[in-house]
């Protein structure tokens, strides 16, 4: 009687396991159309939730590492490298056959302060910190050459306002850190795309500064592929119209165009951005769904993410990757961004790991899209 009821429960995990294999998914629905990504995290990788792990490989046609692959991770000091993580994020990818992207080379948060001082503490001249750059941008894109598709070369080097952001870099070398950057992952993998990631990109300001950056870059003889739009979301902002006014922009400008971290915040928020050292104090007006969401938000919810999927799939022909950035609402950033405390409901899958009713829906939208590229 135990062998029989082990042999059904074992059977029960196989045909479970075969189903989701042969659902239809957004990863096969959106192909030749663009890749659709996931972020991910180190205990994904690992296996910790099998669940989890088998959603990516099954659900989604690209990852990119949430955490793994930014500078502080992986050059914690100046003569020290950590590779162990990155190196399982990167097998992971290419177990499940998905395109992986590197994430991120330049950033002015999460990296080590020894990037930019000396011995005495203060800042080291253009020269010390742009072989610092050079050395770094080597040895993360060098050892993985020929194996991760693109990197987003620079991140957030803008304000919304479209003037530089007065990070280390640009005190010390000015704007062209962002060409040196560009200039040294080429080098240091011929055969990758390069890309410039920043959020809030439908801002007129913003989106203004990165078509210019783009113009100065390419007139400098750098590769730029693609330009990645954060795409963090509320409900009312940014609108359809902002959003298709930046991809024209971009378009015109010669680059394609890559949603690289796409949330759409449920919740009440007292700020548009996505600068990870802004935050508010809890209230509970800000934390009003901590119960569940009720239908006439979530059908709200779920045409805001419509929307926004169909301007993606309408602009198929330079939209290459679609990225949410998390695979479920228990996961995401937004928990305690820019509120700590809080219950978000971002993403496409649910606290439980169920597929929101609004996935099918996407399906249903990018198989009656016709390939344009």
């Amino acid at each position: 009687m135990k062998t029989r009821t082990i042999s059904a429960i074992i059977a029960m995990i196989i045909l479970a396991s075969t189903n989701v294999s042969a659902r239809e998914t957004l990863a096969k629905a959106t192909k030749g159309k663009f890749l659709m990504g996931v972020a991910i995290n180190m205990q994904q990788v690992n296996g910790v939730n099998p669940v989890e792990t088998d959603l990516i490989a099954n659900e989604f046609s690209a990852v990119v590492a949430e955490n793994c692959m930014k500078p502080q991770p992986t050059h914690p000091q100046e003569n020290k490298y950590v590779w162990d993580d990155a190196d399982k994020f990167v097998a992971f990818g290419e177990k499940n056959k998905q395109t992986v992207t590197g994430h991120c080379l330049i950033w002015h948060s999460q990296i080590g302060r020894w990037m930019f001082v000396n011995d005495s503490g203060k800042d080291v001249s253009p020269e010390v910190l742009k072989e610092r750059m050079r050395q770094h941008i080597y040895a993360v894109v060098g050892r993985y050459k020929g194996r991760v598709k693109g990197w987003d070369v620079v991140n957030e080097a803008f304000e919304d306002n479209g003037t530089y952001r007065k990070s280390k870099f640009y005190q010390i070398l000015g704007k062209d850190f962002i060409k040196y950057a560009f200039q040294f992952a080429h080098e240091a993998d011929p055969n990758a795309e390069l890309y410039y990631n920043d959020y809030n990109v439908e801002t007129p300001a913003k989106c203004d500064a990165i078509v210019q950056l783009v113009k100065e870059l390419k007139a400098a003889g750098c590769r730029i592929d693609a330009v990645g739009s954060q795409s963090h979301m509320h409900m009312v902002n940014p609108t359809l119209e902002a959003t298709e006014t930046s991809f024209k922009k971009l378009k015109a400008a010669g680059v394609h165009i890559l949603i690289t971290e796409w949330d759409v915040s449920i919740l009440p928020s007292p700020y548009d951005g996505a600068n990870i050292s802004a935050s508010f104090k809890y209230s509970k007006e800000m934390d009003p769904y901590r119960d569940g969401v009720p239908a006439d938000v979530q059908q709200k919810w779920n045409k805001r993410v419509l929307d926004m999927f169909g301007l993606f799939l309408k602009y198929s022909d330079v939209v290459d990757r679609v990225t949410v950035w998390g695979l479920n609402d228990a996961g995401t950033w937004l928990n305690g961004f820019p509120i700590r405390g809080r219950m978000d409901y971002p993403l496409l899958f649910d606290r439980k790991n169920q597929r929101k009713s609004v996935v099918d829906e996407m399906i249903k939208m990018a198989q009656k899209t016709k390939v344009k590229k």
